[in-house]
């Protein structure tokens, strides 16, 4: 935490959201409850603790935060993240997962669980949780009028493609000084620890070994994937590098399409139209997670 190692008896005030999921599901509030009990305990009185379902939450509700605790499932984290900047740590709390439930949820960023939540709280408070620095992807766009808009940073993937989902996207593509003309089902950008969310399961197993094989470890924080989804044969043949990619570089589009979107994470979109430019990379503010058993790299090597 940017506080260090916190003494839950006194000494240091914390400011805490918790937002949680709230569908009127029993095992979502009986996990509030556990979880309002666990933070009475522990926490210090002169800590303070907020709490808000995530359809009511505000970007205004994330400022000057010590700790956030998301208590759900992989959506309700990805859904908050945005508004989460670097210097806030998160805390994922399972609140259904899948090893008690075959219809839970997976958590792969969740990392908590009820069942252990009090025993990660107070590695939290002892400053001994492990801290994750995700990098995030990011969309820089720049209209034919002269406006720029920067999307929301994006944990697992970002979506460039036609708003017409029927139609073909259309647009010319550079990375560096390579360039071509594609036309596609829209360009998939995905960031290595999102890599299960959509990106595996765009192109076949024998497809994603094939680029892995290329991936230096050492390039998880500064490299991301991009797929050009439905590409043909040819295209991918004249130009390899722009249809299945693991990159540092700043892929940049220039939109032949009437009407395109970028998708972050799957929540938010932000519409152009065409001649407007595009840049993708990961200079987005990294996320801090924290987890407890195994760091995000760790986990994701042994659950492939």
């Amino acid at each position: 935490m940017k506080h260090g190692p916190v003494d839950s008896h006194g000494g240091v005030d914390l400011n805490i959201l918790v937002v949680y999921k709230k569908n009127f599901e029993e095992v979502h509030d009986a996990g509030l409850m556990a979880l309002r009990g666990v933070l009475q305990a522990r926490a210090a009185p002169h800590h303070h603790v907020d709490y808000t379902p995530r359809e009511h939450v505000q970007r205004s509700d994330f400022i000057a935060r010590d700790l956030v605790i998301v208590l759900g499932g992989d959506g309700t984290l990805t859904s908050l993240s945005h508004n989460i900047d670097a210097a806030t740590p998160v805390m994922g709390v399972n609140s259904h997962p899948r090893y008690d439930d075959p219809e839970g949820s997976v958590g792969f960023y969740m990392d908590s669980s009820i069942a252990t939540f009090e025993e990660d709280f107070a590695r939290v408070l002892e400053g001994t949780a492990i801290v994750n620095e995700l990098p995030r992807l990011q969309a820089v766009i720049d209209t034919t009028s002269g406006n720029r808009f920067t999307t929301d940073p994006a944990m697992n993937d970002l979506l460039i493609a036609n708003t017409h989902q029927y139609a073909p996207s259309k647009y010319h593509l550079r990375r560096g000084a390579q360039h071509t003309q594609q036309q596609s089902s829209g360009l998939l950008f995905s960031t290595w620890l999102g890599q299960g969310a959509w990106l595996r399961n765009a192109m076949s197993e024998d497809e994603f070994g094939e680029l892995e094989r290329r991936i230096d470890g050492d390039e998880v924080d500064d490299c991301y994937f991009v797929l050009a989804r439905d590409l043909p044969v040819a295209q991918r043949l004249g130009a390899p590098w722009s249809w299945a990619d693991w990159t540092e570089a700043t892929t940049t589009i220039t939109s032949d399409m009437h009407r395109g979107y970028v998708v972050t994470d799957g929540w938010d979109e932000i519409q152009f139209n065409r001649g407007a430019t595009i840049a993708v990379n990961l200079k987005a503010p990294k996320l801090t997670l924290l987890t407890f058993r195994q760091s995000m790299r760790e986990k994701l090597r042994l659950e492939r």
